[in-house]
């Protein structure tokens, strides 16, 4: 069974350091990169549901899409091969003469991996392409890229219902929104939500946010920080990879540097700049991911400290 080999729930830990002391400020990390080596973080909260879903339709092949570097394949194959089930991966790009480090590890797990150009990949959620696919592969249980469905945001709303604490602010990462989509609709209280965007106009995600929302009544609830995105999805500056060391090297906490780098660099910019009242709360969602970071260091020689 998947959930027996699962770290539930992810523990939360307290930082502490010369500047949340100098501003007052409490900061607690939800450890969602815990719950498992391979399968960690918002991975598993998207997948959990659709996983439950293509198995109440007898449903024993899941397939899905993703870049050539994507956390969401690398999981997806993963947690099918825990939980007994065929895997398909649909990659956007060319197919390499070698695999990276991401799809031969999605291709050691038992993914099948299908490549198809960029242009035809836009076509992903058309029924033709799909039926095209079917006709292919079979009979399958077809799962968004990123887990961006309503079953991946009913997992994400877990998040927050595992804490009992009370906090002031929640902060998490967004690619597709589905996982600030799960944590808005789950608060209970009158916590702000921050979501940073890790692609450049990532300000377009909020409409994406609150789609999925059956109380709008909660949007007040929902600011966007856009401006830690470092150039845009997948791009890195010398300055964040030396913040990602240097936070370990203090922490001994890793980040990835698409998305949990660049939101915690964010908020300790905000600290500093007194974003934060004295006395806030603070919650940073640890969404995992970083297997991602063999990405960078295979493409662009990136030396990370952990």
């Amino acid at each position: 069974m998947l959930s027996s080999i699962l770290k539930f729930p992810s523990p939360t830990q307290k930082l502490s350091d010369r500047l949340l002391e100098k501003k007052n400020i409490s900061l607690w990390i939800k450890r969602d990169d815990l719950i498992h080596p391979n399968v960690s973080g918002n991975k598993w909260r998207k997948l959990k549901y659709n996983i439950a879903a293509a198995r109440k339709e007898n449903k024993e092949t899941l397939l899905t899409f993703g870049g050539a570097y994507s956390n969401h394949i690398a999981a997806t194959a993963a947690a099918g091969k825990i939980a007994g089930m065929k895997t398909i991966g649909v990659i956007r790009g060319d197919e390499f003469v070698n695999l990276n480090a991401t799809l031969a590890f999605a291709q050691e797990e038992g993914m099948e991996l299908h490549f198809v150009s960029r242009m035809v990949y836009r076509n992903k959620n058309e029924a033709l392409f799909l039926a095209d696919l079917t006709d292919k592969f079979g009979d399958f249980f077809s799962i968004p890229e990123g887990g961006a469905n309503e079953f991946g945001v009913k997992g994400c709303g877990e998040i927050i219902a595992e804490d009992k604490q009370d906090y002031n602010y929640v902060c998490c990462a967004a690619g597709t929104g589905t996982t600030a989509a799960g944590i808005l609709s789950s608060l209970q209280n009158e916590e702000e939500l921050l979501v940073f965007p890790a692609l450049k106009g990532g300000e377009g995600l909020r409409t994406d946010i609150l789609s999925w929302q059956k109380n709008k009544e909660n949007s007040s609830q929902l600011k966007m920080v856009s401006e830690y995105h470092f150039g845009g999805y997948a791009k890195v500056k010398t300055e964040l990879v030396e913040f990602v060391n240097s936070f370990y090297r203090q922490h001994q906490l890793p980040l990835d540097l698409i998305y949990t780098g660049k939101m915690m660099y964010g908020l300790y910019d905000l600290i500093r700049k007194d974003y934060f009242p004295a006395g806030s709360k603070i919650l940073f969602y640890h969404s995992g991911g970083l297997q991602g970071n063999d990405g960078f260091k295979q493409r662009k020689n990136i030396e990370l400290v952990y």
